[in-house]
């Protein structure tokens, strides 16, 4: 007998509570990343284990370079969906410029042996600028990225102070950045288009990023270009 004082319950009409889908793909990045970072940390081990014992296997750099990559994508979406939902912003201290590309580069020092490209860092050591350390690590890392699958057999890291600018670059001598990539000024205008097979997504990252950087009425921004004295393409970000 069903008691008429309480009301009548079905198990098929339950109301089942759905999570935020955006939210449920960035917790399920933000794992993902760290256990990449794990990943990582565990193949330069296991590489300098092989190497003291059978040499260097080319095979690694094809497995550290695509993990990599891969890490600094979910850093990008990871970062991009924080910028959707208003919670990115820019907290900038005082860095020693010359040393912070100095831990840009040692980050990749064994890909860069094992691929044999040859590297420099160009900047004064007084050099001082106020940014976002981790969020600029993040733009540089994916442009060493890049460089290094492109660049021939030089890459170079550099800083300098242009016009109230602080303008870090990458350099390399490979064939450069194609015409219809040059032009980033709209790239925060051009939101990822993820329904074609370019999406895009490490300019407008490095965009937005640099965009968060501001001083009085400057904004951060970033630039491509080809040629200098390597020859190839030099990607650049002007932090104010």
């Amino acid at each position: 007998m069903t008691d008429p004082s309480r009301p009548a319950t079905d198990n098929n009409q339950r109301q089942i509570k759905v999570p935020d889908f955006s939210m449920v793909i960035a917790s399920a990045v933000h794992d993902m990343k760290n256990s990449l970072g794990m990943l990582l940390s565990t193949l330069e081990d296991l590489r300098g284990e092989q190497q003291e014992v059978e040499g260097e296997n080319p095979r690694l750099n094809i497995l550290q370079y695509e993990a990599e990559r891969v890490h600094s994508d979910l850093v990008q979406l990871l970062g991009i969906y924080r910028l959707g939902e208003h919670k990115l912003s820019a907290h900038s201290d005082e860095q020693h410029v010359a040393d912070f590309l100095h831990e840009q580069i040692a980050r990749h020092e064994t890909l860069l042996a094992g691929y044999g490209i040859g590297h420099e860092i160009l900047a004064e050591e007084d050099t001082v600028g106020f940014f976002d350390d981790e969020l600029v690590a993040g733009i540089i890392t994916s442009t060493l990225n890049n460089a290094i699958r492109y660049t021939h057999s030089r890459l170079r890291l550099a800083a300098r102070e242009e016009d109230g600018w602080l303008v870090i670059s990458v350099e390399d001598d490979g064939n450069g950045y194609p015409e219809h990539m040059r032009d980033a000024t709209d790239a925060l205008q051009r939101a990822p288009d993820f329904s074609t097979g370019s999406t895009s997504l490490g300019l407008y990252f490095a965009s937005a990023i640099a965009h968060l950087h501001q001083n009085g009425d400057r904004r951060g921004q970033i630039r491509l270009r080809n040629g200098g004295e390597l020859g190839g393409g030099i990607f650049e970000i002007w932090l104010p």
